[in-house]
């Protein structure tokens, strides 16, 4: 069926071709049916969306992922792809094969599913689980159809969280401590998608993070580690799409997550990686047994791809340092640096540095690092080389000036730290977006208070945004005050 095909400015994940509805029923296809564009001898798979409105007969509507097709065209009905099958197996509780794996990475990676078919992906993946050959096959797979960065150097460095600790910024202390003893690590993190801050945002507070494999192996070449975004590189790219159709169900199979985290760690030609798993309440991993099982899948799988994997089970259920996004973790990141800072960041920073640097068998002593202020000083080579200001001090790091000070309503012990509270109420007032958004916390678990003792401060830059924070504030208990009776009975 012949149609005149016009690009349309719309915004969508896959690519989407939009057809009226008269043409729709003539041609004899329905939403989410896949048609073949046949254009300057090339064909093309849209996903079809229906409408009476956007487009008129006769004509066809092309989103931006499909790329640039205008003028006449043939349209035809297109087979589903081969991995529909497939992840239907999977639904069922069979194990897939690596050909079959293999072909649903790249049929995910060339947007060949529709949102849909992408979710009972992961739905199936979340369900049955993944064997231990699977997340193997699916680990190979999902770095195959990205670039992977080669190095000439032996021992290649780098440090991974499995997340969902607030605060948890220990890779810009890591990262300059590892370096300075003469290690490289080419550390590419990423941005937040459901907490206040990732990696990438914070260190985006001091340089620039968005940079090619070039560039990125000429800051290496200069100071011996980065702290770059990974999201401006094409490694393993099929993860990040997996992401976004897990992350509406809050879902994180555990398969999956050692298959997204190595995929990115081969492609960016890491051989020597320490793996942080936190456990506890509110964490990602709640039980010490599912973390221990999880680190030593990680090692398993690691050992199969030739990386050298350790992992840390560290414990979860409350922030690490005093600040929740950007600007406020990005000023903890440099008073750790400087020789303060929050006590529990600087510890597990430099326990997960040692540990690093044992794996590279390279003798030297993180906290004699840190403590005679060679850390810092490649800190700002690194920040330097990454377009920034390598002299920024913590009085330059501003956060909002709009504040919520919450205080203790009763004199006891701090029994609980929330997570995703904290998390939740930290992205409400803005963060990550708005940088200097987020919480500072007064207090941690253990620690008594009177009554009218400050917990914390939600800071924002916008009111509104402050006043939405206040809201879920008020209904709910990110940090739990208890006597000392309670306190007792809630640790029993």
């Amino acid at each position: 069926m012949k149609f005149h095909a016009e690009n349309i400015d719309l915004a969508t994940r896959s690519p989407t071709v939009i057809i009226n509805g008269a043409d729709a029923e003539e041609l004899g296809v329905n939403p989410l049916d896949r048609v073949q564009i046949h254009w300057n001898g090339e064909t093309h798979i849209g996903i079809v969306e229906v409408t009476e409105e956007i487009v008129a007969e006769g004509t066809l509507g092309v989103t931006h992922r499909l790329g640039h097709i205008d003028g006449e065209i043939e349209l035809t009905h297109a087979p589903k792809p081969g991995s529909v099958h497939y992840i239907k197996k999977k639904l069922n509780g069979v194990e897939l094969e690596a050909d079959e794996l293999r072909t649903i990475v790249r049929d995910i990676d060339q947007d060949r599913l529709s949102d849909i078919e992408l979710s009972a992906y992961v739905t199936g993946t979340h369900s049955e689980g993944l064997s231990f050959e699977e997340t193997k096959f699916l680990t190979e797979a999902m770095t195959e159809v990205g670039d992977v960065i080669e190095w000439n150097d032996g021992v290649i460095a780098d440090k991974h969280s499995i997340g969902g600790v607030a605060g948890n910024r220990v890779t810009p202390i890591v990262v300059p401590i590892v370096a300075a003893a003469g290690i490289t690590i080419p550390k590419t993190s990423s941005r937040a998608i459901t907490s206040p801050a990732g990696t990438a945002d914070t260190m985006e507070v001091f340089c620039d993070v968005a940079f090619g494999i070039d560039e990125i192996k000429s800051i290496v070449g200069e100071t011996n580690g980065c702290l770059a975004w990974g999201g401006a590189l094409n490694i393993s790219p099929v993860d990040d799409k997996i992401i976004r159709a897990e992350n509406p169900l809050s879902l994180d199979p555990p398969g999956q997550v050692i298959a997204s985290v190595l995929s990115k760690k081969q492609s960016a030609g890491s051989t020597h990686v320490v793996i942080d798993v936190p456990y506890g309440e509110g964490a990602k991993v709640e039980s010490l047994a599912s973390a221990r099982e999880l680190a030593t899948d990680f090692k398993q799988v690691g050992a199969h791809l030739g990386m050298e994997i350790e992992c840390t089970i560290t414990r979860g259920e409350q922030p690490i340092g005093r600040g929740i996004g950007p600007i406020l973790e990005a000023r903890d990141v440099l008073e750790v640096l400087q020789g303060g800072g929050p006590e529990s960041l600087r510890l597990k920073s430099l326990r997960l540095a040692d540990i690093l640097l044992e794996s590279c068998d390279v003798e030297a002593s993180a906290r004699d690092i840190l403590d005679s202020g060679r850390a810092l000083e490649r800190f700002r080579e690194i920040v330097a080389a990454q377009n920034g200001d390598p002299d920024v001090t913590v009085e330059d790091l501003v956060p909002g000036q709009e504040t919520l000070t919450v205080r203790a309503d009763r004199a006891g012990v701090v029994t609980h730290l929330d997570n995703r509270l904290i998390s939740d109420i930290a992205r409400r007032a803005g963060a990550p977006t708005d940088r200097g958004a987020g919480i500072e916390l007064h207090v941690s678990t253990g620690e008594p208070v009177a009554t009218d003792d400050r917990l914390f401060t939600v800071r924002a830059e916008q009111g509104p945004k402050l006043e939405d924070a206040e809201t879920l504030v008020d209904k709910s208990e990110p940090i739990r005050v208890r006597d000392r009776g309670e306190a007792l009975v809630e640790r029993l």
